[in-house]
């Protein structure tokens, strides 16, 4: 068999990550699920402890409890940790480590020589930057798209990175001295933020950042913001992927602010970031006229389940899953209990206008249209995690955007899934998706997982999908095929074709009722459709999008260029705009990032026929 060598170092590379995250799995049955199915059993003990990736509330697929260090080790009772007190924090978790305790893997992260991008070019000192050598804008905002600004960072100590990876997952932040278009701002507290951002990026390298301005100085802010998300880009070697798609995001829904800037830390360049806004008081305020209601984050988690499932009437099975960010109000849970059971219980034709007067309907339908058109690998679709929920002071939900640094992509298989993929990963490929065909031996959805992940699946499944397309149609119809859960291990397969993801591939998943239960109501499937043809047409044209990313490329060119610090290769980030290089970077050499031009081409050609076959009408 001739296998091309771009493809073997792509599995390869693949199966690395799988087999990473595999190990980092391992967590013990839940009783909060519906059905009480855990995890296999591997033998022994897991691997790392309560914080950060591990068993318990830490774990994947629920909200990850920091270690609680400041109140052990806060002598002085200000509330923070001073140099001092930081010492004595870091040598309790390096005793704690040794002794085999509640550490949570490598401090330096997962990757090691020869990991793919890391090989591309090799790291080292960036060059000395200080202040009077950039250009300040103190009278443009903090989100500007057409200025590049530059944050310089001053620590304490010269080994802030080890301390920093050291306090992850943990409610120390580190202080430092920041000074943006030449103004000093004093006590900054800074952490590492991020999963697999930092997880699979090692010392050395560009790990994403959170600033809080109000670290010690509770009134201080950069241009009216109290927090900074400083992203490394770590699956994007054009660092404009969370930027485009928030733009576009905006234009349908509320969504973050994003622009790009540069970093110096004590003295040196660690070059180019991608500035996020942060979902908080000032982002509903700006959106919603009020800081009041409630907000909810759902975590980002290769077993992510926050999918909207109705779990019960106890809010503890939602608190494991979704992250309140305001006051634990009784009501608040009871009423996002309440979405879960009126979305999950109501029958189709009843549930237009039972969600009504609870959920913004339009929005949610254009958040599963952006989440697919774009092909959010972080998104809903795939994994039901890593985006947002508001409740406003009428008590009506809204759907919102958080995470879109793996947007503009191929798509990737499943993952851990939601509630019916809880044991593996999807098919052999698992992120990043490589599997066989179907075989007349596959099992239909619902057989042999029993519980309530069972219920209503022999409805939904690909074989009988509601709209009554077998898996051969959707082939035809789509080149591509989603594949069946397969015994008690909750497995889901996927192969899909380049960029050719069936819009209504999440309307046959009940796993994921926010698309499976609004899509089977014939009105809103139709507004859904026209929302991703819209999309399609107006975004994705590369003759609207192209200036747009043209111009930030053309902002950060010579910056990435020297940036010493950066996960891809300049080759990378230069094919990423127009080209399509078989080396553009990934988890691994050989697996091809799709630039941004072929992306948008090919997605909005597939989208616009696939929504023509269904008869939807040209937006206006």
């Amino acid at each position: 068999m001739d296998i091309q060598p771009s493809l073997l170092r792509c599995s390869l590379s693949v199966m690395a990550k799988v087999c990473l995250l595999c190990a980092l799995a391992q967590t013990p049955d839940d009783p909060t699920r519906p059905d009480g199915d855990g995890p296999p059993d591997f033998g022994g003990p897991p691997p790392f402890g309560p914080r950060g990736f591990g068993p318990g509330p830490g774990g994947f697929g629920g909200v990850r409890e920091k270690e609680q260090l400041v109140k052990k080790f806060d002598k002085d009772g200000d509330g923070r940790l001073n140099a001092e007190e930081r010492k004595a924090a870091r040598e309790f978790l390096s005793q704690e480590s040794n002794q085999g305790g509640r550490r949570r893997g490598p401090r330096g992260g997962f990757r090691g020589p020869g990991w793919g991008r890391e090989a591309d070019e090799p790291t080292s000192p960036g060059p000395k930057l200080v202040p009077a050598d950039v250009k300040s804008y103190p009278d443009a905002p903090l989100y500007d798209p057409s200025i590049v600004r530059t944050l310089f960072l001053q620590f304490e100590d010269g080994d802030w990175e080890k301390e920093l990876a050291e306090f992850k997952n943990t409610d120390v932040e580190v202080p430092a001295k920041l000074i943006v278009d030449g103004k000093l701002y004093e006590d900054v507290g800074v952490h590492f933020r991020g999963m697999s951002s930092f997880m699979m990026v090692g010392e050395g390298r560009k790990r994403s950042l959170s600033l809080s301005m109000d670290f010690v100085r509770k009134d201080q802010n950069l241009g009216g913001y109290r927090t900074l998300h400083l992203l490394n880009s770590h699956e994007d070697p054009t660092f404009l992927r969370s930027v485009l798609s928030y733009q576009i995001d905006r234009d349908y829904l509320p969504a973050p602010k994003a622009n790009l800037v540069r970093v110096a830390i004590n003295g040196e360049c660690w070059g180019v970031y991608a500035n996020v806004e942060q979902y908080n008081k000032e982002f509903v305020k700006e959106w919603f006229g009020t800081t009041k209601g409630a907000r909810w984050k759902v975590p980002g988690s290769p077993g992510g389940r926050g999918s909207l499932s109705y779990l019960g009437d106890d809010a503890a099975a939602y608190k494991r899953i979704y992250e309140l960010k305001t006051k634990d109000n009784p009501k608040s849970w009871a009423d996002l209990v309440n979405l879960c059971k009126t979305l999950n219980e109501t029958p189709a034709d009843k549930l237009e206008a039972a969600l009504a007067p609870i959920l913004d309907l339009d929005a949610a339908l254009k958040f599963l249209a952006l989440d697919n058109a774009l092909v959010n690998n972080d998104g809903y679709w795939i994994r039901t995690s890593d985006y947002d929920i508001y409740e406003d002071t009428q008590g009506r939900f809204h759907i919102l955007p958080q995470d879109s640094n793996e947007t503009f992509m191929r798509p990737e298989s499943p993952g851990f899934g939601g509630p019916g993929g809880r044991r593996g990963f999807g098919g052999p490929g698992g992120p990043g998706g490589f599997s066989a065909p179907p075989s007349s031996a596959d099992q239909p959805r619902g057989q042999g997982n029993g519980g309530a992940d069972s219920k209503g699946a022999q409805d939904r499944r690909p074989d009988n999908p509601q709209d009554g397309r077998g898996p051969a149609q959707l082939r035809a119809e789509s080149g591509s095929w989603w594949g069946q859960r397969r015994g008690p291990g909750g497995m889901m397969r996927a192969a899909i074709k380049g960029v050719e993801l069936d819009p209504l591939i999440a309307a046959m998943d009940a796993d994921k009722p926010l698309a499976s239960k609004l899509l089977a109501v014939p009105s809103l499937k139709a507004r859904y459709l026209a929302d991703v043809r819209e999309i399609a047409q107006n975004w994705l044209d590369w003759s609207k999008l192209g200036p747009v990313a043209k111009q930030y490329h053309s902002l950060i060119a010579d910056y990435v260029k020297a940036d010493t610090r950066k996960l891809y290769s300049t080759q990378a980030f230069l094919d990423g705009l127009e080209g399509d290089s078989p080396d553009s970077g990934g988890f691994g050499p050989g697996r091809p990032v799709i630039s941004l031009k072929s992306f948008a081409d090919q997605r909005r050609a597939y989208l616009l026929n696939y929504v023509e076959g269904k008869g939807v009408e040209k937006s206006q």
